[in-house]
């Protein structure tokens, strides 16, 4: 997904990320994260560093409306195909801003800064500079919600992948994914690099390395 592709491809990917988010509890590391910082009667600004088809905001949304809480949600993707898909898979009612850009250039005040499978489409060298701005630019804190660089989950998603017939790209994209996923060491080398200090980093069956920063 990297790569060039059609509108319809990039779409079809999304859907069916979204299902592999879904099964996989993929989103609960996330809305844990926030329940411990949450506070009562607070409105958090959140924005998504590369919010692809936007599911984690959408899921979100309905955690502030379960919890009472007061949410501004902003998702931030370079690519003009994940905005599009974005605004087509949200209702008008969950009022979730779209934008398409290098969220560093966001203007607005910002709370929370998250980001979900990103950080392995990057390279060890860009991720400090992420970090160092997360850090910079979040008033309470920040999480990286990404995959664990394992052989089980690299063998296990190949196969699952196959047999639930989803769309070509994931099926080659996902193993791809794992082997260029870090390690929680890198993180710690990365963090550092970014001259940050004390961060919680946790693992999440299946297949996922957390890493969060409260302020």
């Amino acid at each position: 997904m990297d790569g060039p592709c059609t509108y319809e491809d990039f779409r079809a990917c999304l859907i069916d990320l979204e299902k592999v988010n879904r099964l996989s509890l993929g989103y609960r590391p996330t809305l844990a994260w926030l329940d411990e910082i949450a506070r009562p009667g607070e409105l958090l600004r959140i924005v998504d560093v590369g919010c692809g088809g936007g599911d984690m905001l959408r899921r979100i949304a309905r955690w502030a409306g379960r919890r009472g809480g007061e949410v501004k949600l902003t998702g931030v993707d370079l690519n003009p195909y994940a905005v599009r898909a974005a605004k087509e898979f949200s209702r008008s009612d969950e009022e979730i801003e779209w934008i398409t850009g290098d969220a560093r250039a966001y203007a607005g005040e910002v709370d929370v800064i998250l980001s979900s499978l990103l950080a392995h489409h990057l390279s060890i060298a860009e991720i400090p500079q992420l970090l160092a701005w997360m850090e910079g630019t979040a008033r309470r804190g920040w999480f990286i919600n990404d995959l664990c660089r394992e052989r089980v989950p690299y063998y296990a998603f190949g196969a699952i992948a196959k047999m639930a017939g989803w769309h070509r790209f994931v099926q080659h994209d996902g193993p791809v994914s794992f082997r260029r996923a870090f390690r929680e060491d890198d993180w710690i080398k990365m963090c550092q690099t970014a001259r940050i200090g004390a961060v919680k980093m946790q693992r999440w069956t299946p297949g996922r390395l957390c890493i969060g920063r409260v302020k």
